[in-house]
């Protein structure tokens, strides 16, 4: 079937699709099939009602209308197909011409990707933080890993720093208790800080069964920002007692069997996470440096429709949290510090987003990547993480929502940035080039394979003969007969250490603890 395009904008087109009776048959048959097994009529047999009746008793309109509403869609594809067109959203559909017998012309005004390149990412040069992990990163990591081995010992004395003690709060102003503000069975740490301010003051001195009321400001929920009078009972005392850091210690909380084993794992593990965190920042920037380098317009309504959508999402996003704006503003890292600002920030963002995901999807053409099963499992992994669900029930939510294509696309973007940044120039804040196509999903760097090392230098190995050989003969000078006694003294015997064959235990990754409303 025949199709003429007209480009509207450089962001909308207009398809004239002409289709005649004959193509159109098929779907033609079938609509009087389906009337004739939904209708009764007198003297014929469900199903078995003939079109010319169907026609006289229902009209030829409701028929037709059935049939082309069947054929637009593999119509309206085709002619996507031979126009090379990609929408970005659904078309306006109008059927312009019907000749009974003869054909059927319709319209097809759509928004489209626009025409761009993509730039070339071997021009494109992104940093990153330098990778570094101190001492005292893995000191405050055994630090963890003590209280996590603790033993707490419940006494019969007043609350210390340092203590562990369960709490009740009741929260009240103008005496009235407020309810979002009472909770009962707390555990805290005497000294932790980070809930209330004065939470401490008053809980030091204070035994089981005992209580103390201060002033402050509270700090979640629905009364976020408000004074309230704070009631704490202590319901417990507990002594905590942490494990030395020893080899007994090592073995308890890791495979190893030295002290020294055990913060080398730890650094490894660290150094492992620090990785990651360059690779997702060098994807940022190299699509950010790529943004940069690319200019094209976007259609106006699927604009308004994503900056809505992510608009509609962090409003949901800071009602769950029970924060306002404002509220979330304060405690945040973003540079922003009024409403409207953070909300010109979420439209800017919206727009980036959407401009980067059509530069991955042109990528992803260009490039025509495949899909193997492997990818998909993987995505499914990530989205059960994500969601803390299982690959199964991912697996499930993408075939009744019919997902399948958008996640392949979604693979499809992440195999074109991927390729983009092992093309982009990569460095760290040092000035270090970084080589990211060696380092595995767990941050370990992985050694290149055989024939991608580079080639040996028949010179260089020349080069190497000769100097072996000028070593050689120098050699051969100092082997002198001595008429020194040979010395009977032993090597000593070389410490050596070895790893359990047990089943490793969980070791302390870093991670962050904060919970960012707006990401993108």
């Amino acid at each position: 079937m025949p199709s003429t395009l007209e480009q509207l904008s450089p962001t909308r087109v207009k398809l004239t699709i002409t289709m005649t009776f004959d193509e159109l048959k098929p779907t033609l048959d079938q609509a009087y099939k389906d009337i004739a097994s939904q209708v009764s009529v007198p003297g014929f047999r469900k199903g078995k009602v003939p079109a010319p009746v169907i026609d006289q008793r229902f009209g030829r309109g409701a028929v037709l209308q059935q049939a082309i509403n069947d054929a637009l869609p593999e119509a309206y594809n085709q002619a996507i197909q031979d126009n090379e067109i990609v929408p970005l959203d659904q078309p306006e559909v109008d059927v312009t011409k019907l000749e009974d017998g003869e054909l059927v012309e319709f319209t097809a005004e759509v928004d489209v990707r626009p025409d761009f390149e993509v730039p070339d990412a071997s021009e494109v040069t992104a940093e990153v933080p330098v990778l570094t992990v101190a001492d005292e990163d893995i000191d405050k990591q055994v630090e963890l890993l003590r209280e996590r081995f603790a033993t707490n010992t419940e006494v019969d004395r007043a609350a210390a720093k340092g203590d562990i003690t369960v709490i009740n709060l009741e929260g009240s102003k103008d005496g009235e208790i407020l309810e979002d503000a009472t909770a009962e069975g707390i555990t805290y740490k005497v000294g932790a800080e980070g809930m209330l301010e004065g939470l401490d003051d008053a809980v030091i001195g204070l035994k089981a069964g005992e209580d103390a009321t201060f002033h402050s400001t509270l700090v979640g929920g629905a009364l976020r920002g408000e004074e309230a009078d704070i009631k704490v009972t202590v319901t417990k005392v507990s002594e905590q007692e942490l494990p030395k850091v020893d080899e007994e210690f090592a073995q308890l909380v890791s495979q190893f069997d030295t002290v020294e084993e055990m913060r080398a794992d730890l650094r490894t593990s660290m150094e492992n996470q620090a990785r990651l965190s360059q690779v997702a920042d060098a994807r940022d920037n190299v699509l950010e440096a790529l943004l940069g380098k690319t200019s094209f317009d976007l259609p106006e309504k699927v604009v308004e429709s994503q900056i809505e959508a992510r608009r509609t999402q962090v409003t949901q996003q800071l009602a769950q949290a029970g924060l306002t704006v404002e509220q979330y503003l304060e405690d945040s890292e973003e540079d922003i510090d009024n409403e409207d600002d953070f909300w010109a920030e979420i439209e800017k963002r919206s727009i980036d987003a959407l401009r980067a995901q059509l530069i991955l999807d042109k990528a992803a053409e260009d490039g025509e990547f495949e899909i193997e099963q492997d990818d998909l499992t993987q995505l499914l992994f990530q989205k059960a993480q994500a969601n803390g669900t299982s690959p199964e029930v991912e697996a499930q939510r993408m075939m009744e929502q019919n997902l399948v294509g958008e996640w392949m696309q979604e693979i499809r973007r992440g195999k074109a940035l991927a390729d983009m940044v092992s093309k982009a120039t990569v460095k760290d804040s040092d000035g270090t080039v970084l080589d990211l196509e060696h380092i595995g999903p767990d941050g370990a760097v992985i050694e290149p394979a055989e024939d991608e090392k580079p080639a040996e230098d028949p010179q260089a190995d020349t080069a190497d003969e000769a100097a072996d050989a000028k070593s050689s003969k120098a050699d051969d000078e100092a082997k002198k007969p001595s008429t020194k006694a040979k010395s009977t003294k032993k090597p000593a015997a070389k410490k050596t250490t070895t790893k359990k064959s047990t089943a490793k235990k969980a070791t302390a990754k870093k991670t962050a603890d904060k919970k960012d409303v707006e990401k993108d």
